[in-house]
C-alpha cells in the first residue's frame, strides 16, 4: 500500500520475513512462492533474513535476493555476513545474509558486521530509501542466538541508529523474546517504538503452530503505525509480519 494526501502525508505498507532461503514447511525451495507472499500483502518495503546468494546447492546456487526483486519488480539490497569466497569452481562468492527490496528508490546502502565473538557472523543491513522525498533509514538484522552477542550487538544498533535524524525502520529476527534485557535495551534508548506493541497472538515463529515472538518491526516514535498483522504462510519456516507506517 502507498499513499500520499495534498498535507504531504504518506503512508506505506512493511514487511519483516525470515524466508529460511526460499525453503518451506514442505521441504521446497521455492522463490516464487515467497515473491507471492510480499506482492499479495501489498507491502513496499521488506527486509528479509537467511538470503542466500550463489551459496550452495540447497539453493540451486541463485541470488535469491535479486531473483525476488525480479519477480517483484521491485528495487534490492544485499548485506553478505557469511562469504564464503569461490567455492567449488564457481564465479561468485558463495554468501548469507540479509536483503532489503523496495518499491521505492534506494539511495544508498550499507552492511554493518556485528560482534559475534566466533559464533555465527551476524549483522545489521543499512538502505536510506526515497519515499516521495521523505528519506528513511531501513535497517535490516538478524541478531545471535545468544544473549550476550544480542546485547553487545543491540549496543552497535543503538550507536549506529543514534547517528542520523532520519526516520527509521528497525526490523528483523532478533532471536529473543520481548521481555529480554537486550529487546527492552532497544525501547529503553528512546530511539525505537514496537510497532506491535501489546497485541496478543502474533507468534511467528514456527510458522506452523507457532510459540515464539521473536520477528519484529521497530520505529521512530514519529512514526504513526497501524493494521499490525502477521501473514499465515507456510512458505518459510518464520512468518512475516507486516504494519502499515504513516510519515509526515
Amino acid at each position: 500500500m502507498e499513499e500520499q494526501n495534498s498535507l504531504g502525508v504518506i503512508s506505506t505498507t512493511v514487511m519483516s520475513y525470515n524466508i529460511q532461503h526460499g525453503v518451506g514447511m514442505d521441504g521446497q525451495l521455492n522463490l516464487q512462492r515467497i515473491a507471492a507472499v510480499i506482492l499479495d500483502s501489498g507491502v513496499c518495503i521488506v527486509g528479509l533474513q537467511e538470503v542466500d546468494r550463489f551459496f550452495s546447492d540447497r539453493s540451486d546456487y541463485k541470488d535469491q535476493a535479486k531473483e525476488i526483486a525480479s519477480l517483484t519488480g521491485y528495487h534490492y539490497v544485499y548485506g553478505a555476513n557469511l562469504d564464503f569466497g569461490q567455492v567449488g569452481g564457481l564465479a561468485e562468492n558463495s554468501q548469507y545474509g540479509n536483503a532489503i527490496v523496495s518499491k521505492y528508490p534506494i539511495l544508498r546502502s550499507d552492511n554493518i558486521l556485528l560482534r559475534s565473538f566466533g559464533e555465527e557472523q551476524r549483522g545489521m543491513l543499512h538502505a536510506v530509501v526515497d519515499l516521495d522525498g521523505i528519506h528513511v533509514n531501513v535497517y535490516n538484522t538478524h541478531l545471535g542466538l545468544d544473549a550476550r552477542s544480542r546485547l553487545a550487538q543491540v549496543e552497535e544498533i543503538i550507536d549506529l541508529v543514534s547517528r542520523s535524524n532520519q526516520p527509521s525502520i528497525l526490523m528483523g529476527d532478533f532471536n529473543t523474546e520481548p521481555e529480554s534485557p537486550e529487546f527492552q535495551r532497544l525501547l529503553e534508548s528512546g530511539l525505537f517504538v514496537n510497532s506491535f506493541q501489546d497485541m496478543e497472538n502474533v507468534y511467528t515463529f514456527p510458522s506452523t503452530s507457532p510459540t515464539e515472538l521473536i520477528d519484529y518491526i521497530l520505529i521512530s516514535p514519529g512514526i504513526k503505525h497501524q493494521n499490525q498483522h502477521v501473514v499465515q504462510t507456510e512458505a518459510s519456516d518464520h512468518l512475516p509480519i507486516v504494519v502499515d507506517l504513516v510519515f509526515r
